[in-house]
């Protein structure tokens, strides 16, 4: 069955981009304010991860759209995985 004929190739899904994790100790959570830093576990340059519930499927990286779209953040296709097996 091709994505014509498939009834489900029309159905929206919600991917969930990660760029980084933080790991604050309670009391440094309950402390923060407006404009406070939360550093992650990533740098700028490093890979973000494409997730569909709690499946990986893809990596790739942050770049700001041109044009009509400027200022728009979109990800880069870098890596995608076999949706049977994995990345």
């Amino acid at each position: 069955m091709d994505d014509e004929t498939n009834p489900f190739s029309q159905v929206p899904i919600e991917i969930t981009i990660s760029v980084g994790r933080a790991r604050p100790l309670v009391r440094d959570l309950l402390r923060l304010t407006r404009d406070a830093v939360l550093p992650l576990d990533r740098r700028v340059e490093d890979p973000v991860e494409l997730w569909v519930g709690d499946r990986l499927i893809a990596r790739g990286e942050l770049e700001e759209l041109g044009g009509d779209s400027s200022g728009q953040l979109a990800v880069r296709l870098t890596e995608v995985a076999n949706l049977r097996g994995g990345l």
